[in-house]
């Protein structure tokens, strides 16, 4: 297993270079505030932000029409972890970084019960958009979401958090704060207050439940 460094007060948003995508690196990553995601020229990188964008259980912003979106489909858990991470890597995305080696370690890490998929059909029973994250203890890391349909991704955002709302969880963790994100409640936090929070939401059960053995 590669040693994923603890950040540093001096550290940049990128604190470590090399390693794979193999459960115990992402995981041990997750609990010391990491995450993966490749460089341009194709090296993992471990990033650990100095800005850090977080969603306030309390905070998701719902708009009128959000509401009637929520209305006209119908969402699941974990029913569909592989469309959705193909939904979100679809190359025709712009900035794209979803490959075949993050599919494949996901994809593992959602058979061992530790990533977890929410997914928004259409009345068709067409797959709409949908997220997908890792889950340790109260926390939830949100990778990526998409959608095919209007606000099928919010939808999906807004089960999440009312499942981590009635489920114990306590840190909806969105990596980088967007212009999109900011619009649904996401705020930017500092990486010590971060490193400070993620204890407390490790220690704690949280909405999803691993399977036994």
């Amino acid at each position: 297993m590669f040693h994923v460094p603890d950040p540093g007060p001096d550290d940049d948003d990128l604190v470590a270079v090399g390693g794979a995508l193999d459960p115990g690196t992402i995981l041990h990553a997750y609990c010391r505030g990491l995450f993966p995601m490749h460089l341009p020229e194709g090296l993992l990188g471990w990033w650990s932000p100095v800005e850090r964008a977080v969603l306030p259980l309390d905070g998701l912003r719902i708009t009128r029409s959000m509401r009637q979106s929520a209305r006209r489909y119908r969402v699941t858990v974990d029913a569909d972890f592989g469309g959705v991470i193909h939904g979100c890597a679809d190359p025709s995305r712009p900035h794209g970084w979803i490959k075949d080696e993050v599919i494949e370690a996901y994809t593992r890490l959602h058979r061992m019960g530790w990533a977890h998929s929410v997914e928004v059909w259409d009345d068709e029973g067409t797959l709409a958009g949908g997220l997908y994250g890792v889950a340790i203890g109260g926390l939830f890391v949100g990778e990526s979401m998409f959608h095919r349909k209007r606000d099928a991704s919010k939808v999906a955002l807004i089960h999440l958090v009312v499942l981590m709302n009635e489920g114990g969880g306590r840190l909806l963790d969105v990596q980088w704060q967007t212009s999109h994100l900011e619009s649904l409640g996401a705020v930017v936090i500092g990486r010590d207050e971060y490193l400070r929070l993620l204890p407390e939401a490790l220690s704690v059960p949280g909405p999803f439940r691993r399977p036994a053995g």
